[in-house]
């Protein structure tokens, strides 16, 4: 899928995500998926981070509360860059690129980075490790809560001979692939599925070059490698 596509399904996708965000009605984040994340990141008071996929900026506005001196998010979507500026403070930054590329920064200038459910947006979630690695000093984390491929499967009801709903199809959701999931209001958005095994191949392979921690989330399972 090209680029232009992507940035175009996020475009029409971001008026109703930024509302969403907003107004605090995502139950998988607010429910879910921040508290791990949130201790994860531990504390991180002074220090510089990195939010890669960062939307309207609802997460780094969350680590500046927790008192990071500074944190730069990243998106290619212009509105939600737009929104996340109008709500910005002295302590974080936003700025319109792509993840994939961060030769704009440099090398081992930041103490952690968090990819919050990003990575399977990309098309190649491999080139946002090797650029990971790179900018994070020496040591240091970063944190990938990831969208298990289950929640992108078939998706459709099945239902019995009287129309009655029975249980999810979640059949052939370990095939690696690009799918089109309908959000907020059927909108398509464009999924890069790889399994975990894949994944993890790739990050251990980003690993070996420097040293790093990677952190993954699956659903409420943290998951540490070194």
């Amino acid at each position: 899928m090209q680029s232009d596509d992507l940035k175009r399904e996020w475009h029409n996708l971001s008026p109703a995500w930024i509302k969403e965000a907003r107004e605090g009605r995502n139950p998988s984040r607010n429910g879910l998926l921040d508290k791990p994340v949130i201790e994860t990141c531990g504390n991180v008071t002074g220090l510089r981070i990195l939010d890669c996929g960062c939307g309207e900026g609802r997460f780094c506005r969350i680590l500046v509360g927790r008192g990071a001196r500074y944190v730069l998010g990243l998106d290619l979507c212009e509105p939600m860059i737009e929104a996340a500026r109008a709500w910005q403070s002295e302590r974080d930054a936003y700025r319109v690129a792509d993840v994939q590329d961060l030769h704009f920064l440099e090398g081992e200038t930041f103490d952690l980075t968090v990819s919050y459910l990003n990575q399977c947006d990309l098309p190649d979630f491999e080139a946002n490790n090797r650029e990971v690695f790179r900018v994070l000093k020496s040591g240091r984390r970063f944190i990938v809560p990831n969208l298990h491929p289950m929640r992108s499967a078939v998706g459709a009801w099945h239902r019995n001979h009287d129309g009655e709903k029975q249980h999810v199809i979640v059949d052939h959701y370990f095939d690696e692939s690009e799918r089109r999931w309908k959000m907020m209001g059927a909108l398509t958005c464009t999924r890069f599925i790889k399994t975990f095994s894949t994944r993890s191949r790739a990050q251990y392979q980003s690993l070996s070059s420097r040293p790093a921690t990677l952190l993954w989330h699956r659903r409420q399972a943290t998951h540490r490698h070194q």
